[in-house]
């Protein structure tokens, strides 16, 4: 018989407690699992700290002692100099007030006394949850030991802000607290934080803001200063005195606080105007060499800042490219009376790299200047137009890269209207030349050829090219921007540097290495960008010779030297002219931009104000007897070599008057012209094997005569080839050749910049020459309103 009392061994309930088995406590599970994983982490967090811990860099009393300032080396390891104050104030533990020390610490890291280890962990999650609450870096977590150390062996990037450096920036700072006291660390701390003005330690800044020694500091201006460390810049009495008060505001709540001051200190110090003992602000005293060298410093600092580094904070070795020979020299040209201005008013900015690396070797940003540093730099400001410096960045470049255009390709200087309006576009004789070679174009700066060409290649791909080459044109500019464009004679030394490189771009850079106290090494040189074909490079170099044996820019030429360039000149527009009409025919600006194969240099010369004056006289070829001079400089002992010709680049003997007519290598009335190859017309005759025309090609002028073609008046794009015979014009002392001159101004109030270039005297080169181009950056193509200036 069954047993009624035998309990089912099939029930559910049966199944899920089954007896003799407690229930699991599931809570005590989750804590287990919780403890494991906390372990784990925290046991793979000291691996990780004590992994990266272990590469940490060495520190020392002596790093610790140092300023935070940077040092510039020349590229053979040569000091320059250093970014901070050439006299610093050290003080000792003993000359330090007690008042400042209570400053910092209320401020700073109000638990420094009580920290054993250099950190805060209190201060490192309260830093966490306030910043995950405001979801950005709202409060730092750093102790006044963490902050020394990272101004002595760390950078402050931003890049380098990783949880590798914040360990070792943690282990140093254990290390200090167990080496020195709180009293020594203090020290190094107050002589080290960056104070402004090139001023480094608060003993240095008391004087420089005061006049006094830290002891003889009231207590609102010992606030001051121990405040600004936080931003020196910011809280700038000088600049800014509203944010320079907050910060003291907040350093003396702070004091309050933490039981450093009483409520009637705090009172008077708050109400103590923040001007109050400032002394009036003045340049720290500069040497020599710190005068000769600012416009370049002021780029290398520039150039540090947008890498990441902060150049006065960081204590870095930066390597600049600077030859002080060459910088030094530039500076005396151009203050000494070497080359000529009109007035000492008149102004110059000028950039030679070496077009092989990019390296910037040196830049003036000024002349006859006081001693300010870090003062406006005219060779790196963009907001002048370039005039016809342009042309072959913008216009003839990309005619030879993207149509394949010969030096002899025939273009029309014959009557033009901006189409679209009834804006008529002249030259600076008010005449057209009629047909002439692209070479003869450029040489002489012909207006209406050069927006002819831009309308043939398209001003987007055009300003692609240009862009390429570092000069920023918008693509949707007017086509008068054919005759000129913002630049700066930085981006203009660049971009011909390209030509002179064979087709490949370094963009200019002054800063060719970093290194970081804690051993990390940047280099920023680099192998340079193919930005054209190497005919292109070739084939524009070849035409801008010509501007210096028979063009625009005699005045520029060195004998014997291989060279090419561009001249221009921007004349005043019309509104310009109706306030200083004495003004008329005279240059606004004036450029030359050369180079050989180991130097590329551009220059701009003109007057910062128009009440100033107008370059005049002389000071009218000033860029370009700069040139001379300068390059004539650099060029000693230094090998003269010219461009090799490539195979992709063909020379034929050309009729005059045809533009692929090709005759005897020793007929007459022809010239030696270059073509793409591919794109060059069959040679009956036996192959030259001649790198160098002959020397009675310098003599040939290719402009033919030819009627204002009427088909093409009013036209936008350039004409296609002709064959018609001009005349050289000659006057009983010279040849004049006709240069360019645009008299075209936006109907929507857009600026003018008025150009016009004039040709020297092949055989005087006392002669004077202008150029004049106008620029109107037109936001719908081909606008524009019309003007007559002559040159």
């Amino acid at each position: 018989m069954a047993d009624n009392n035998q309990k089912p061994t099939n029930s559910r309930m049966a199944n899920l407690h089954p007896e003799g088995k407690p229930r699991k406590k599931i809570w005590l599970q989750i804590i287990k699992w919780f403890f494991i994983v906390a372990m784990l982490i925290i046991v793979s967090g000291v691996g990780l700290f004590a992994y990266y811990a272990k590469d940490a860099p060495s520190i020392s009393q002596a790093q610790l002692q140092s300023g935070g300032t940077s040092r510039l080396y020349t590229r053979d390891g040569k000091f320059l100099l250093s970014l901070g104050s050439e006299k610093g104030t050290y003080v000792n533990n003993d000359e330090i007030p007690k008042e400042l020390k209570n400053a910092i610490v209320s401020v700073e890291d109000r638990r420094f006394y009580k920290e054993g280890i250099g950190l805060d962990p209190i201060r490192i999650v309260g830093s966490v949850l306030v910043n995950a609450k405001s979801k950005g870096v709202a409060a730092g977590g750093s102790t006044i030991t963490q902050q020394l150390v990272k101004l002595s062996v760390f950078s402050t990037a931003a890049s380098q802000r990783t949880l590798r450096r914040k360990a070792q920036e943690a282990w140093l700072s254990m290390k200090v607290e167990r080496e020195f006291s709180k009293e020594q660390i203090l020290e190094f701390y107050i002589n080290k934080v960056y104070m402004n003005y090139g001023n480094y330690g608060m003993g240095t800044a008391a004087d420089f803001y005061y006049g006094k020694d830290l002891k003889d500091l009231d207590l609102a201006q010992t606030a001051l200063l121990a405040g600004m460390p936080n931003a020196p810049v910011t809280y700038d009495p000088y600049v800014y005195p509203e944010k320079a008060k907050y910060r003291r505001d907040i350093v003396l709540r702070a004091m309050l606080k933490n039981d450093k001051i009483t409520k009637s200190q705090y009172t008077q110090a708050v109400n103590e105007p923040i001007t109050q003992g400032l002394q009036p602000k003045k340049n720290n005293a500069t040497s020599e060499l710190r005068k000769v060298d600012d416009p370049y410093i002021k780029e290398v600092i520039s150039e540090v800042k947008s890498k990441g580094f902060n150049p006065y904070n960081d204590n870095l070795k930066i390597t600049v490219n600077i030859d002080q020979d060459a910088q030094q020299k530039l500076y005396d040209l151009v203050n000494n009376g070497s080359v000529p201005f009109t007035n000492d008013k008149m102004q110059v900015g000028a950039t030679i790299i070496d077009p092989r690396t990019g390296h910037v070797i040196a830049i003036i940003g000024g002349r006859k200047l006081p001693s300010v540093q870090l003062g406006l730099n005219r060779a790196v400001q963009t907001g002048r137009s370039t005039g016809s410096t342009v042309k072959p960045v913008l216009d003839y470049g990309p005619a030879i890269e993207y149509l394949n255009w010969p030096t002899s390709h025939i273009l029309d200087d014959s009557k033009y209207v901006y189409p679209g309006t009834n804006i008529q576009l002249y030259d600076w004789d008010n005449k057209y030349e009629g047909k002439m070679t692209m070479r003869h174009a450029l040489e002489q700066s012909r207006n209406v050829p050069a927006v002819k060409t831009l309308s043939k290649v398209g001003v987007a791909r055009a300003s692609l090219f240009a862009r390429k080459l570092g000069v920023n044109v918008p693509s949707d500019s007017g086509l008068s921007v054919a005759i000129g464009a913002n630049a700066s004679s930085l981006q203009m030394a660049g971009a011909f540097g390209a030509f002179a490189n064979n087709g490949v771009y370094h963009k200019p850079q002054f800063v060719s290495k970093i290194e970081t106290p804690d051993g990390l090494t940047r280099n920023y040189d680099s192998s340079g960008t193919r930005v054209m074909k190497e005919s292109t490079a070739y084939i524009m170099t070849d035409m801008l010779k010509g501007v210096l044996t028979k063009g625009s820019g005699t005045q520029a030429r060195i004998k014997n030297l291989y060279e090419a360039g561009k001249t221009g000149t921007v004349k005043y527009s019309d509104e310009e002219l109706v306030k200083y009409p004495q003004y008329k025919n005279s240059p606004k600006d004036s450029w030359f931009v050369g180079y050989t194969k180991l130097y590329s240099m551009g220059i701009w010369t003109g007057y910062d104000n128009l009440k100033d004056g107008t370059p005049s006289g002389v000071g009218s070829s000033s860029a370009q007897l700069l040139y001379k001079q300068m390059m004539s400089y650099l060029m000693t002992d230094k090998a003269n070599k010219d461009w090799t010709k490539p195979s992709t680049v063909v020379r034929r003997r050309i009729a005059n008057g045809t533009q692929d007519k090709v005759v005897s290598p020793t007929a007459s009335n022809s010239s030696w012209q270059l073509f793409v190859k591919g794109h060059a017309p069959k040679n009956p005759y036996s192959e030259v094997t001649v790198d160098k025309r002959k020397d009675e090609d310098d003599d040939v002028d290719t402009r033919f005569d030819t009627e204002d073609d009427t088909s093409s008046k009013g036209q936008s794009h350039s004409q296609s080839s002709s064959s018609s015979s001009h005349a050289e014009q000659q006057s009983s002392s010279q040849k004049q050749s006709s240069t360019s001159n645009n008299n075209n101004s936006n109907n929507q109030n857009q600026n003018n910049n008025q150009q016009t270039e004039n040709k020297s005297n092949n055989q005087n080169n006392n002669s004077q020459q202008n150029t004049n181009n106008q620029n109107n950056q037109n936001q719908q193509q081909n606008q524009g309103n019309n003007s007559n200036n002559n040159h």
